[in-house]
């Protein structure tokens, strides 16, 4: 297993502007292969920014990505990509428009379909799993 030192040193960062956050912390680039153990809690260290993901692997056409998550996220949508949250640790806030907000604890999750705009927050800090298709813009449309 690599040690988050070592993961930090072969990943770069690509700091991204939202609208209601300064910046986000997002890494596209896979840090893991097929057969490499995956520990979320060395991948959930690998920033110490506020609201950051990092792609950990590729599955077929589509990413497991981490977030560790305090504060709000921009309104965006994905024209063209459903987007899947997994709660691990904290709770996840889902502001969807027009409808209700999906609020998540730890152990749930949701399939936020394409062209749906949402916004994720976490007032009080979460570390999410993602299941997203390779060709999605983390930032999303606003």
């Amino acid at each position: 297993m690599m040690k988050v030192e070592h993961l930090r040193h072969n990943v770069g960062v690509e700091i991204l502007r939202g609208t209601e956050m300064s910046d986000y912390d997002i890494q596209l680039k896979p840090i893991y292969s097929g057969l490499e153990l995956i520990s979320v809690p060395e991948a959930s260290k690998l920033s110490d920014h506020h609201w950051f993901n990092r792609t950990l692997c590729e599955i077929n056409d589509s990413y497991l990505r981490i977030g560790v998550f305090d504060g709000d996220f921009h309104w965006h949508k994905h024209e063209e990509e459903d987007e899947f949250f997994y709660v691990v640790e904290g709770e996840l806030f889902i502001d969807i428009e027009d409808a209700e907000t999906i609020a998540l604890k730890p152990k749930e999750g949701v399939l936020v379909p394409r062209n749906v705009m949402h916004r994720p927050r976490a007032p009080h800090g979460a570390t999410v799993l993602m299941i997203e298709n390779k060709t999605i813009d983390p930032k999303g449309v606003t």
